[in-house]
């Protein structure tokens, strides 16, 4: 297993690398059609290294939309009614998305374990999207994203570095 990137660190190289990243991108959308499957590729490659548990960022700084099946899915493993997980743990942002009202996520643990691993929401499940489908719709997404994950960080780098497009 290769090192993995201190998550602490990510804002600096991010910003370093992020100028790149998107001269790679408005070079290449016109042929963007091959970037999921190299994406997807090394995201497979990436995440089989990675610990997210080591990391955990994303659930301390990244406040997940959450939809009405997440709040069923929820309510369902805490033994709550749907009603009282949104009054304690939810709240409405300012673009009108249902979100957690604290940061950290009031789930995550010391010990970057999630105490609803296995009902979490759809947009923890999801993220961080680098095995997507049309990669390069979210692209912009990702660029801000590889400031808080080091899957994300080190897709791109490869991604930009190593490119066949």
């Amino acid at each position: 297993m290769s090192k993995q990137i201190d998550y602490k660190l990510l804002p600096v190289l991010a910003a370093k690398s992020e100028p790149e990243w998107k001269r790679y991108f408005l070079k290449n959308k016109k042929k963007l059609e091959g970037m999921d499957l190299q994406v997807q590729a090394l995201h497979t490659k990436i995440t089989e290294r990675t610990d997210c548990l080591r990391c955990g960022n994303c659930c301390r700084s990244l406040g997940p939309r959450i939809t009405d099946k997440d709040v069923d899915r929820m309510a369902k493993a805490l033994r709550m009614k749907a009603t009282d997980v949104i009054s304690k743990y939810l709240k409405i942002d300012e673009d009108g998305d249902t979100v957690f009202q604290t940061m950290p996520c009031p789930f995550l643990g010391d010990d970057n374990y999630c105490a609803i691993y296995e009902s979490r929401p759809k947009a923890c499940r999801e993220y961080p999207h680098t095995d997507r489908k049309r990669f390069y719709q979210i692209y912009n997404l990702s660029v801000k994203n590889a400031y808080t994950c080091p899957i994300v960080y080190e897709v791109l780098q490869q991604l930009t570095v190593n490119s066949n497009l």
